[in-house]
């Protein structure tokens, strides 16, 4: 993928931190990283055997981080429901995985920014220690 102009505001500095994390997490099984804001979006990284061009990409991401951004407003609504009630506390929301018949996409939310990443199909487990990471990046850790 040609890199073109940041949409977001991300720094440089942020969107590498953000591809070391989820490459060293998920490895080959990584399909794509986008950083997105409740108006804009970043495409960070894409393989290459997906989709025959830059802008056919970042087309199809479009879609998905038009269906992803509800997260900026669903978050607090199900913060609320996992500590309300009079049955047991599941805690506050983390992160969400999507799973499909051949692959994951993953959306993790901090403050106003948002990444989305998507893989092949492979362990959930490596997705917590993933997200984790990107968060510590969003937060400037």
């Amino acid at each position: 993928m040609e890199p073109i102009p940041s949409e977001t505001g991300i720094s440089d500095e942020t969107a590498d931190s953000i591809l070391s994390a989820t490459r060293t997490s998920l490895g080959d099984a990584l399909r794509s990283v986008v950083y997105f804001t409740p108006s804009s979006f970043d495409l960070l990284y894409v393989r290459k055997d997906l989709y025959p061009s830059d802008e056919a990409a970042r087309a199809r991401k479009a879609q998905l981080v038009q269906l992803e951004r509800v997260g900026f407003a669903e978050r607090s609504a199900r913060t609320e429901i996992a500590h309300g009630g009079d049955g047991p506390d599941i805690g506050p929301y983390d992160f969400t995985v999507r799973f499909h018949e051949d692959g994951f996409v993953v959306r993790a939310l901090e403050g106003d920014a948002g990444v989305l990443f998507t893989a092949d199909s492979m362990d959930v487990g490596a997705f917590r220690e993933t997200v984790s990471a990107v968060r510590g990046t969003l937060r400037g850790e």
